[in-house]
C-alpha cells in the first residue's frame, strides 16, 4: 500500500513543487488547500490516481481530524508567509501558523510522522561573525517569526516530529511568488533594471525551492534518525548580504544597477549567518546553486507579465 501523506497549503509556492515530487515517488497525497485564488498550480497532478485534493481550511478541526487520522505522514505547509502579510493579519497569522499546527500535534499518533517547515528568520538578529546553529536561541522579531517558532516548539515538545528551518527560498514555481528576496531582486533587474537597497549589509541565507522539496523527502527517508530535532536548510555558500546578492545578479544581468539608500530603513530587520552542517551530516546536500537559480528565474520571467492593472 502506498503511504499516505497529508500536505496542507498544497497549492502554494512550495506545495506546488513538492506535491508532484511526492507523487512521482509513489506516495498517496492528500492535498489540502482553500484553492481560493482560482489558480491551477496542481492541475497537472489530477491525472495521477494517487492525488487526492481536498478543498478546505487547515484551521478547521472537524475537517482536518479525519484527514490526519488517515495519513502516515503530515507536512503542514499552510501558513501566512512573510513579516508584512502577518503584520496586516495578525489573527490569521496566529491561527494558521501556530494554532493549526498545534491542532495537528494534538491529533497525531505515535506511529505517524510530522515534518514541519519553520523559517530561519526565527534567529532574528544574529551576533556579528557568529553562525546560527540549531542550538542558537530563537529570537524572532516579527509576528511571522514568532508564530512559526511557537509552532515548532509544539512539534519538538511532542517528541514526534522533525522541523526544517528553511532559508529564504528562491526559484520558479507553478504558484509563483515575486516577493521573496532573490525572486524580487532578479525580477527588478529584468523589468526595472535597477533597485534601491535599504540596509544592504543585512545578511540572509538562501535555498532553491526544489532543494526544499528534496529536504522534505530526505526527512521522510531518514525520519527515525532525525526525529525530535530541528535542522537548518540552506546553501552553505550563500550567506550573503543584500548588496552581495545584487552583485551576483549583476554578473548575469550586466545592465542591472543597484544603489544603497543613504537614508531610510528596511522594516524587516533580520540579519544573520546560518550554519547548515547539521543536516549536511545526515547526508543532505543541496544541488542547485544561487547562480543556477537566478538563471532559471531569468528564463522564467520571460513567461510572466505582472501587469495586472495596466493596459500592457
Amino acid at each position: 500500500m502506498n503511504e499516505r501523506i497529508l500536505v496542507t497549503g498544497a497549492g502554494g509556492y512550495i506545495g506546488s513543487v513538492l506535491v508532484p515530487l511526492l507523487l512521482d515517488r509513489g506516495y498517496h497525497v492528500k492535498a489540502v488547500d482553500t484553492y481560493g485564488r482560482g489558480d491551477t498550480s496542481l492541475a497537472s497532478c489530477c491525472i495521477n490516481p494517487l492525488f487526492e485534493p481536498h478543498r478546505g481550511d487547515a484551521r478547521d478541526e472537524s475537517f482536518m481530524k479525519p484527514l490526519i487520522q488517515q495519513s502516515e505522514i503530515i507536512i503542514p505547509l499552510a501558513a501566512l508567509v512573510g513579516a508584512p502579510l502577518c503584520s496586516r493579519d495578525p489573527i490569521g497569522a496566529a491561527t494558521t501558523n501556530r494554532d493549526a499546527v498545534q491542532m495537528i500535534v494534538k491529533h497525531l499518533g505515535h506511529e505517524q510522522r510530522l515534518i514541519y517547515p519553520n523559517t530561519n528568520s526565527g534567529y532574528g538578529v544574529g551576533d556579528s561573525g557568529v553562525e546560527c546553529t540549531e542550538e542558537t536561541p530563537l529570537r524572532p522579531i516579527s509576528i511571522y517569526g514568532s508564530t512559526k517558532c511557537d509552532a515548532e516548539r509544539s512539534v519538538l515538545d511532542s517528541g514526534n516530529g522533525v522541523t526544517l528551518r528553511l532559508a529564504t527560498v528562491f526559484g520558479m514555481s507553478p504558484r509563483m511568488r515575486l516577493d521573496l528576496l532573490v525572486n524580487d531582486f532578479t525580477y527588478r533587474a529584468v523589468t526595472d533594471r535597477a533597485v534601491v537597497v535599504f540596509e544592504g549589509h543585512f545578511k540572509r541565507n538562501y535555498i532553491h525551492i526544489r532543494d526544499v522539496a528534496i529536504a522534505f523527502l530526505h526527512a521522510i527517508e531518514h525520519y527515525s534518525s532525525m526525529r525530535g530535532n530541528a535542522y537548518n536548510v540552506g546553501l552553505s555558500n550563500a550567506n550573503l548580504s543584500k548588496l552581495e546578492l545584487c552583485g551576483v545578479i549583476k554578473t548575469l544581468v550586466p545592465r542591472f544597477v543597484f544603489l544603497e539608500a543613504p537614508i531610510g530603513e528596511d522594516p524587516d530587520k533580520r540579519d544573520y549567518v546560518v550554519s547548515n552542517s547539521k543536516i549536511e551530516r545526515t547526508g543532505f546536500q543541496p544541488t542547485i546553486s544561487l547562480t543556477a537559480g537566478i538563471r532559471e528565474l531569468l528564463r522564467g520571467y520571460n513567461l510572466i507579465n505582472n501587469a495586472r492593472y495596466s493596459n500592457v
